[in-house]
């Protein structure tokens, strides 16, 4: 044990999720490193982590499964024994379609991991930094999006519906859990230059974007992860149950 303190990241091997890591390894802290398919990205970012001086693990799991969601935690008892915050960070998006398209199984598959893997990561958090079940509190930060407020019509309904159902969890649980020592918040990004677009089947749609964003440019994912490390910090001490936009303007 460093008695530095430990940030898990879920889905943190590229991308925000990256970010966040590099930020917070640079901050003083020590990272667990969630990833589900990206391994070697994942060894590539421990490596990088490494040579800043924190102490770092990665771990495979799916957040959209229970079986995932407790390999991650039992990983992180084991290497580190202690929890500071959690980066809610993992997510998907799917191909671009109109809703009437929409498949069960897509729906399945968005909602069990954009809503349900954080609701389960968040309360496996609580458990271990909630002054009403011994630990000394904590930070949570939910990675939403500006879909929530603009719907994604045409595109990723689904995706917004599934970031709105997640800013009323972070208001709700930040309210739950406010005099137990734990703070949750949300950062809503808006359309930032990573690779998710790519997988959500238009890979230039940040560039394509730009003239939307009043600031004229997509973000970038460091720009995200400043606003998630100072929602981390104490410098955040009196602030849960934000929702703050990353957006441009947008």
């Amino acid at each position: 044990m460093t008695g530095r303190p430990v940030v898990l990241i879920t889905g943190g091997s590229r991308g925000i999720g990256a970010a966040v890591a590099r930020k917070a390894a640079s901050q003083g802290w020590d990272v667990l490193v969630n990833y589900v398919a990206q391994e070697e990205a994942a060894r590539s970012l421990a490596t990088e982590l490494h040579a800043t001086g924190a102490r770092t693990e990665i771990i495979k799991g799916d957040t959209g499964s229970e079986e995932g969601i407790a390999a991650i935690f039992a990983a992180l008892d084991q290497h580190f024994g202690r929890l500071d915050a959690l980066v809610n960070n993992a997510g998907v998006v799917d191909h671009a379609e109109r809703v009437e398209d929409f498949s069960r199984a897509r729906l399945d598959r968005m909602f069990a991991i954009n809503v349900i893997g954080k609701i389960r990561c968040a309360a496996e958090a609580v458990r271990r930094m909630s002054t009403a079940h011994g630990g000394q509190g904590g930070s949570i930060v939910n990675i939403s999006s500006m879909a929530a407020v603009l719907g994604s019509p045409g595109q990723y309904v689904d995706y917004a519906a599934s970031k709105g159902a997640i800013d009323t969890f972070t208001v709700g649980l930040s309210k739950e859990v406010a005099a137990e020592g734990i703070r949750v918040n949300a950062v809503r990004p808006g359309i930032i230059d990573t690779d998710i677009h790519a997988s959500g089947g238009i890979p230039d749609r940040a560039i394509a974007m730009a003239s939307a964003i009043p600031m004229r440019r997509p973000g970038l994912a460091g720009e995200v992860a400043d606003a998630v490390l100072y929602l981390m910090s104490s410098q955040a001490s009196y602030v849960t149950g934000a929702l703050l936009n990353v957006s441009g303007g947008r």
